[in-house]
């Protein structure tokens, strides 16, 4: 940095230059702040010719017209002029007015100024050659950049003042591109239809009217030629962060508790600050001064949370300051986000693929906590406060009570302990504890069947390192026997490579495989049953809850091949007793859902065909009604679907005596309560719940009004 500050005091110091020079960095990243404490001092404790230089600074964010940055020269340079300035010209064998003292003189008349000769210094103010003016925000102005430089340019070519300029040359190029898009783009559609360009068909027309543009309105080689000429050199302007971070901690010594945590977790800011993938020094700033009412209030109410957690409000305080403030993010990506709990089922559950949050916020968690683990990582009141800047206490007070009953060590259950904590800051003394507590949640099958998988490769390192008194034949008997109760209460776990790519040990075992294997089996149980039970909720819909069943079914049934879970039999009774409005649309619905064919859904298709089945035997030797004529085209439909998936029709039902006799009866195979299922026994995985024989299950009466 201070070569890049002897370079431009170099320029300062030169006798003749015909040029302008630019400092170019990024917003936020301290440019300004480098002028006033770096660049703005020297300059002015130089001489040149016995004088003192004088610097003259000017924003141009905000700025209309022209004459406003001549408003600022004036303010900046002069006292009020009287009317002897001809005089003193005369006297002095001045013949014309330098640019920048016209710029005085207009201001001076636009303000009515007395003429007073006793309040001007002529010689002063005609001096040139010891002023220094810095233009800043150059593409804040909301002036043509072009003509800004053409005016900056009568300073440094006609009366060789040493000008600096401060911009973001990144922006400035996005200005030129996006300003006054719409009329670029008439323009350019209104001269290709002349050329009768519109009409070939040689490139996409969008690129056509893109290149036209460009050809049209090339504003980029008009700043080029213009820069050419006014800027001699052009200085980028690259901080090192890691030290001026340091310096914005400073600010802070008067807390001493903050100061002595930001100091410990200095390596923490930087990396976040790093991974926002901006250099705003700005927004950092902000964001610590915000961290700071957090951390405040966190000592002031809860003295005992873990430094785990305060660390991870740190990351999470950067991190949503920058998503939020550098437009990376609309507020709205974090706004239906409740709290914890919530943002982990974004980033772990497939039911939500529909919803386009889950993709920023799984980038979001991936980029901010790469490589940092921690259980608690989404706070809703620190949020709510950098996104409306209010401070809500009742926010704050449920989310620390939550962080408390689920994070807090002295609270935390040791098998959860051992998987968000690294493990060996688990003290000697405790180590022996945690695992028979442990060990013993694992006998009952009381943790979640993807944890068991993970706590199994902690306890194979364990046993390899000589950690405890296990070994791996034992080990993985114990764990099968907890896995198969575990299931009982566990979810479909659909993240698996994820899920376990949290595992914190720099080596897994190849003894995993047949833990591996016997997950992958209870957890496609699992999905058996998710989805056994997602059929159940939707079909139960029909004919009475129909709104919630379209929902359920575009929602959540696209892509899942539900029809495999849920009787044909039963299936049809539900549709016969709707009206013929819901025979179409089901029928349409089905239609969208297999418009390409997706092999995911290819598990229902004996069941569809079954229902096809049922539908034709049903219309056999009736007369035509409107609902017969409906279910005459479903029955269409699904025969263009099984085709598609080449499936073959299943031969006709002997009698239509027999279909009638089987529709009266329940034919449902999904009767047994999920509880009932969960009691007969611990290793009701290994039943399959497709197997009962339809024509065993018809003994009970069926009213879809009753149910």
């Amino acid at each position: 940095m201070e070569d890049l500050v002897e370079s431009i005091l170099d320029y300062v110091r030169s006798d003749y230059t015909d040029y302008a020079i630019m400092i170019n960095g990024e917003w936020g990243s301290g440019k300004t702040h480098f002028w006033n404490n770096k660049i703005k001092n020297k300059i002015e404790s130089m001489q040149l010719n016995g004088k003192r230089y004088t610097t003259i600074y000017m924003s141009l964010y905000g700025i209309s017209n022209l004459e406003e940055i001549s408003k600022k020269i004036f303010i900046e340079t002069t006292q009020l002029m009287d009317r002897n300035l001809r005089k003193f010209m005369n006297a002095h064998g001045q013949t014309s007015i330098p640019e920048y003292a016209k710029t005085g003189l207009d201001m001076a008349n636009l303000f009515g100024v007395s003429k007073s000769g006793d309040r001007m210094d002529y010689g002063d103010f005609f001096s040139t050659d010891d002023k220094v003016l810095c233009f800043d925000d150059l593409e804040r102005a909301n002036v043509d950049v072009i003509d800004i430089l053409g005016y900056i340019n009568n300073f440094v070519e006609h009366d060789h003042i040493k000008t600096i300029i401060i911009c973001n040359e990144k922006e400035l190029s996005t200005k030129f591109k996006s300003s006054n898009l719409e009329m670029k783009t008439f323009i350019a559609t209104y001269l290709l239809d002349k050329q009768d360009e519109l009409k070939k068909t040689d490139k996409p027309m969008v690129e056509k009217i893109q290149e036209k543009i460009e050809h049209v309105f090339d504003k980029a080689n008009d700043y080029e030629r213009i820069k050419e000429k006014l800027i001699g050199e052009t200085f980028e302007y690259a901080p090192k962060f890691d030290y001026i971070i340091n310096g914005i901690l400073m600010r802070y010594e008067k807390n001493p508790d903050l100061i002595r945590f930001l100091r410990e977790n200095t390596n923490l800011i930087i990396s976040t600050f790093h991974r926002s993938g901006t250099r705003n020094l700005r927004i950092l700033k902000h964001a610590i001064n915000d961290f700071e009412k957090i951390f405040d209030m966190v000592n002031k109410s809860h003295q005992n949370t873990s430094n785990r957690v305060i660390q991870t409000m740190l990351i999470f305080t950067i991190a949503v300051s920058f998503e939020i403030k550098t437009g990376r993010v609309i507020k709205e990506k974090f706004v239906n986000i409740k709290d914890n709990e919530e943002y982990k089922a974004i980033l772990v559950s497939s039911r939500v693929l529909m919803d386009n949050r889950q993709f920023y916020i799984k980038e979001f968690d991936n980029n901010y906590y790469y490589n940092f683990k921690a259980e608690y990582r989404f706070f809703k009141f620190i949020e709510y406060y950098i996104r409306t800047r209010i401070f809500d206490m009742k926010l704050f007070k449920e989310n620390m009570e939550a962080i408390q009953n689920t994070v807090d060590i002295d609270k935390l259950p040791a098998y959860r302990r051992l998987l968000t904590e690294e493990y060996w800051k688990i003290p000697d003394e405790q180590f022996p504890d945690v695992i028979d507590e442990i060990i013993a949640n694992v006998k009952e099958g009381n943790i979640e069947l993807i944890d068991m998988v993970k706590i199994f490769a902690y306890f194979s390192y364990f046993s390899r390192k000589g950690l405890i008194d296990y070994d791996l034949k034992s080990l993985k008997s114990l764990f099968f026997n907890g896995m198969n109760k575990s299931a009982l209460g566990s979810k479909y776990c659909p993240n698996v490579e994820e899920e376990l790519g949290k595992i914190a040990i720099e080596e897994v075992a190849e003894d995993m495989q047949d833990i591996l294997m016997h997950f992958n089996n209870l957890n496609a149980q699992l999905l058996d049953k998710k989805y056994q039970e997602l059929a159940e909720r939707l079909f139960k819909c029909i004919p009475m809850k129909m709104e919630q069943f379209y929902e359920i079914f575009d929602k959540e049934c696209m892509n899942v091949p539900i029809f495999k879970y849920y009787d044909p039999y039963q299936l049809f009774q539900r549709i016969s007793c709707g009206s013929n409005e819901d025979i179409v649309r089901i029928k349409e619905k089905m239609s969208i859902r297999t418009s390409e064919k997706n092999d995911e859904l290819k598990p229902e298709m004996h069941n569809l065909a079954t229902l096809k089945q049922i539908i034709d035997e049903y219309l056999y030797g009736k007369s035509p009604t409107i609902k017969l004529v409906m279910f005459k085209d479903f029955s269409n439909e699904l025969d263009i679907i099984l085709k598609k998936y080449n499936i073959e029709i299943l031969p006709k039902i002997e009698t239509v005596e027999s279909v009638n006799n089987a529709l009266q009866e329940n034919t449902s195979p999904n009767s047994m309560n999920v509880n009932d299922q969960q009691n007969t026994s611990s290793d009701f995985m290994n039943a399959n719940y497709n197997s009962m024989n339809a024509n065993d299950q018809r003994n009970i009466s069926f009213n879809p009004y009753n149910q």
